[in-house]
């Protein structure tokens, strides 16, 4: 599930783990990610330490056995995190899958989080790569879901996710229990104080703003088209 940061992905990987038949990855490649570009993300040191940093190693390891008695293994990607850097073959070997949020409401959260930020760490063009490969290299449309439609329709847009994915559908995918999980990364406390109270999808949800700091204007404006062309693909409740 190729994602951006602050696109309710948390809350998705949530609703993947609570599955019987399933077994999630947090972010593998975000220990790479921060070793290469040197970004200022809080806790870097400690995600560096702690997690693969060799993105060869990560592969492996996504493309490894699964655990006894699991059929699905979801792996939670922000899509910036597959840099340049790292190869593209590894892509037809797993069934890619997409989570976009309107950037109006994804900037302001992201604005919470990160003092600065480009284009390049909202995911969006990283997205629409990744979207393009995957098109042309299966002939296939890959599943979009928008937050937006997942937060205010969850069971419906589940169910054509899964569809969408050959997978069946599990009641155990609209609740979870609160609290944090042995596979959350170790940067949770930092991202993920919200997930954490959560028990189900949030209702309804929080709409985008109508107006953005002036400061964010000219990246919304990068972001749109960006964004516009994968939500033209969205799977619709």
């Amino acid at each position: 599930m190729w994602s951006g940061p602050r696109n309710v992905s948390t809350a998705l990987m949530r609703s993947w783990g609570n599955r019987d038949d399933t077994v999630v990855v947090d972010e593998p490649l975000y220990a790479h990610y921060l070793a290469v570009t040197g970004r200022p993300h809080p806790g870097r040191e400690q995600v560096i330490a702690h997690h693969e940093a060799d993105w060869r190693r990560v592969v492996e390891m996504l493309l490894g056995p699964q655990p006894p008695g699991t059929r699905i293994y979801y792996q939670k990607q922000m899509s910036h995190h597959l840099l340049p850097d790292i190869g593209r073959e590894w892509l037809s070997r797993v069934t890619n899958a997409f989570l976009i949020r309107d950037p109006r409401a994804m900037l302001v959260s992201l604005s919470e989080k990160l003092e600065e930020f480009t284009l390049a760490d909202t995911g969006l063009a990283q997205q629409v790569e990744i979207f393009d490969h995957v098109l042309a290299t299966t002939g296939r449309v890959p599943p979009v879901v928008d937050s937006a439609d997942l937060l205010a329709a969850p069971e419906p847009v589940l169910r054509r996710l899964c569809e969408a994915l050959d997978v069946p559908f599990s009641e155990r995918m609209l609740a979870w229990p609160p609290g944090r999980r042995d596979t959350d990364g170790i940067w949770a406390p930092w991202w993920y104080a919200r997930v954490e109270e959560s028990t189900a999808f949030e209702t309804p949800p929080a709409r985008p703003p109508a107006r953005l700091p002036s400061e964010l204007d000219a990246l919304e404006a990068q972001c749109r088209p960006l964004y516009d062309k994968l939500w033209s693909h969205r799977l619709k409740p």
